[in-house]
């Protein structure tokens, strides 16, 4: 179904590949590759506006909703009538449609299966279940802000079940692994719950997948074979169109920030990707908007904030994607005769460093000079910033 778009997030595992049994035979990460090289570079969502249909498609949907009327008359999914006349559930069968390329028997048989399976599985009140699994919340699959298009965002993360008694303590039986899939599916049904399922509104969410410490022993989570990405590509491929393949972008270890920068604003990715939001900030508010900017390659980079009162208080925070450069902050008086404060003094900061958190108060007027020395290095990096100033309370 034409409901994610997919960021996928990896180290340099394919930098030395090994030889396929078969010229044929690509692997799955591979493939994707070569899709995010040769697509469009903006991808659009659908509209689902009826208007927009062609007249083919309109009688596609037509016919679908006929076939299904036969035997399905009373069937809904996320809590829409599917025969109902709302305008949510053509939303839903054109996604069935467009993922069968408008073959209306294929996308019956696959609507079919679909509503037999979320029947059978308790799809619909998933939601509502304590399945516990407490310490893979916000680590493994989670739902988290959204994109610069209001599209709900989940991070999915399996590096954690690189240590073996982590792994053996989520798939170490059948009964295990069965609650497993069950929490997985619980949190995307809460993302579809975000949905607006309405035409020219959200109607997909943004799945973006770590790759980086996967295990490569066997990790029988969605497929009951080992998952590699051979094998998950010779059991996709096929249900892979050309169109689902575009969907795909592939970010190299290092580039990361930078990748979903263009696609999620910094102040709503996740500190663990080389945005600002950390999993303790309000989710009563919106957060404060960041200020993106690039630091070139042998570029020192100086940000100035003006006009601070004496007295005042003001906190800020910074994160440069890949890090791996010198960091200091000043406060310089505009009194005349006063020093300047070296609030950070410059400090190398590593790659995997979280954003910069800080807090400074100032006795008298001045301005804060945040820098970025990427003087010993050649090479490109996005970066953020944002900052809150707190004035001084007088005194009664």
């Amino acid at each position: 179904m034409d409901s994610s778009s997919h960021l996928s997030i990896q180290p340099n595992l394919l930098e030395k590949p090994e030889a396929s049994p078969k010229p044929s035979k690509k692997s799955f990460v591979s493939t994707l590759m070569e899709v995010a090289t040769l697509r469009s570079p903006s991808f659009k969502e659908d509209t689902y506006l009826l208007s927009n249909l062609k007249t083919s498609e309109k009688k596609a949907l037509q016919e679908l909703k006929e076939r299904l009327s036969v035997s399905h008359s009373s069937e809904s999914m996320w809590g829409i009538h599917l025969l109902g006349g709302d305008e949510r559930a053509d939303v839903i069968l054109l996604k069935f449609l467009r993922a069968r390329d408008f073959r209306v028997s294929d996308s019956f048989s696959m609507l079919q299966k679909c509503l037999a399976w979320r029947k059978d599985f308790g799809a619909e009140a998933i939601v509502e279940e304590d399945l516990g699994f407490k310490e893979l919340e916000g680590v493994v699959a989670y739902m988290h802000a959204s994109d610069r298009d209001g599209h709900p965002v989940c991070y999915n993360a399996y590096g954690v079940f690189k240590d073996k008694e982590m792994y053996e303590r989520i798939f170490g039986d059948e009964e295990k692994l069965k609650m497993f899939l069950r929490w997985r599916v619980q949190v995307l049904e809460k993302g579809i719950k975000l949905l607006h399922f309405k035409p020219g509104g959200v109607n997909s969410i943004i799945q973006v997948t770590d790759l980086k410490d996967m295990p490569k022993r066997e990790l029988r989570v969605f497929i009951n074979v080992p998952w590699y990405f051979s094998m998950l590509y010779s059991m996709f491929s096929p249900f892979l169109t050309q169109r689902t393949k575009s969907k795909f972008v592939i970010a190299r270890e290092g580039n990361v920030a930078e990748t979903l920068y263009k696609f999620i604003r910094p102040e709503n990715v996740p500190v663990q990707f080389g945005g600002l939001s950390r999993p303790g900030d309000s989710q009563n508010s919106p957060p404060k908007p960041a200020s993106e900017f690039t630091v070139k390659g042998g570029e020192k980079v100086n940000l100035e904030i003006d006009g601070i009162e004496a007295g005042a208080t003001i906190t800020w925070d910074l994160v440069v994607g890949g890090w791996d450069l010198d960091y200091s902050a000043e406060f310089i008086p505009s009194t005349e005769g006063s020093y300047t404060i070296a609030i950070q003094k410059p400090k190398w900061i590593a790659a995997s460093a979280e954003p910069v958190h800080n807090t400074f108060t100032s006795k008298e007027p001045g301005k804060m000079v945040l820098s970025v020395d990427n003087t010993s290095s050649r090479r490109r990096k996005v970066a953020a910033y944002r900052y809150f100033v707190r004035k001084p309370t007088s005194l009664a």
